[in-house]
């Protein structure tokens, strides 16, 4: 069997913690139920607030010891 898939997706972090020179720490989790599997992706890691837009958005490659995990469970369809 092959599956492929794209991911597009947004995620709303919240800041964990503020490091004493100024980056913050995030994290932010997302749950998607497609016909009956269950999608969860996961993202933590650290940003400079300068690297935030003026539309309070940052991509994923401006994130430091990103750990981006994007999984599901149930039913293959």
């Amino acid at each position: 069997m092959q599956r492929n898939e794209e991911l597009t997706l947004r995620v709303a972090v919240t800041v964990t913690d503020v490091l004493p020179n100024g980056v913050l720490a995030i994290m932010g989790q997302q749950e998607v139920r497609v016909n009956y599997e269950l999608r969860e992706l996961i993202v933590t890691g650290y940003i400079r607030p300068a690297d935030i837009s003026r539309q309070n958005e940052i991509t994923y490659d401006k994130i430091a010891s990103a750990r981006i995990s994007y999984g599901g469970r149930g039913q293959i369809t």
